[in-house]
């Protein structure tokens, strides 16, 4: 099984969005999000506009990075520069890191509508780079079975 962690500063929305996603192209994947510094929940303007395109991800809460820092992932994927430049070091092993950055919608300013559209501008980039990530890196891979994933 692959298993890939995405992390962000706070995972209220980016890595949220990029777990709700990767779950919802193939719910068989260990996906989690965790964050450097989380915040206390999930950005509510992040849970409704993954609800509008049919992904629900409002049973998310954030976590921290270092209860993860002891596995073995396939894949960890920063989504801001904040915490790839911060990103810790993990004891278990990580096969691949990569960096997948996105602007951080929560620092959107304007009215109503102004934030909602850069909340729906990040959603579409975080579907269009892991989609395409998905489908490079992991869909091949489906229905592969190697004793070390296990």
């Amino acid at each position: 099984m692959t298993k890939i962690l995405i992390l962000c500063t706070g995972n209220s929305c980016r890595s949220q969005m990029a777990e709700g996603f990767l779950k919802s192209f193939y719910p068989d994947l260990y996906v989690r999000s965790a964050g450097t510094n989380p915040s206390g929940n999930v950005h509510p303007k992040a849970i409704k506009v993954m609800k509008e395109i049919g992904v629900d991800i409002s049973a998310g809460k954030p976590e921290n990075v270092d209860q993860y820092l002891g596995e073995v992932w396939d894949y960890v994927i920063t989504v801001c520069d904040n915490a790839r430049e911060t990103c810790p070091v993990f004891m278990g092993e990580v096969r691949r890191q990569l960096h997948i950055g996105f602007d951080d919608p929560a620092e959107a300013t304007g009215s109503e509508e102004e934030v909602m559209g850069e909340f729906r501008r990040i959603r579409d980039e975080i579907k269009r780079d892991f989609s395409a990530f998905y489908n490079e890196k992991i869909n091949q891979r489906k229905g592969e079975t190697r004793d070390e994933d296990n």
